[in-house]
């Protein structure tokens, strides 16, 4: 009973689950992703032509940055690189939280590195992912009726408390 590399790479309906993500979710965070892999791509090769070093630098960690986006989010526009599916599964397996530093860094470095127009508008989308990202990490919303009744809970608990007499006696 050997499993194949590809069973073994996929990720399991499990994994995926677990991060508290709906579908619709995570397909505006791959989307999200791909676009900030595109503009980040495109806007790192403008900033390329220049003759400012830093700017140089920028632009090629932006190039950089998009490839890992594209490998991490859609490992199927990468079928001919051999460890494309292994990155992805184990980039499915990260927590949204450690995906928002990740995607959050890459898009913050080149600002700090070069800060103009071509840098931010270039990173702006792959920072925008990074903060979906977050926001997922920190879960799903309560609703409205459990709120309620964890205030009304807490209220009679206090209204208890004052209610009841004090042993103390008084100077």
């Amino acid at each position: 009973c050997k499993m194949s590399s590809e069973e073994a790479s996929a990720p399991t309906k499990t994994d995926t689950d677990n991060d508290g993500m709906s579908w619709w979710y995570r397909w505006i965070c791959k989307l999200g992703a791909v676009l900030g892999g595109l503009s980040s791509a495109m806007m790192g090769i403008w900033n390329c032509v220049t003759v400012h070093p830093l700017n140089i630098v920028a632009g090629v960690w932006m190039v950089m940055a998009a490839c890992v986006l594209f490998l991490i989010e859609v490992p199927f526009c990468c079928q001919f690189v051999e460890f494309a599916n292994v990155l992805a599964s184990r980039a499915d397996k990260l927590r949204p939280l450690h995906k928002a530093m990740l995607y959050c860094g890459m898009a913050l470095f080149p600002i700090f590195i070069s800060m103009t127009l071509t840098t931010l508008f270039g990173n702006a989308i792959t920072f925008a992912t990074g903060v979906l990202y977050g926001l997922s990490s920190l879960g799903k919303k309560g609703d409205a009726v459990t709120y309620a009744r964890l205030q009304h809970q807490k209220q009679t608990d206090e209204d208890k408390a004052a209610a009841a007499p004090t042993d103390d006696p008084v100077p």
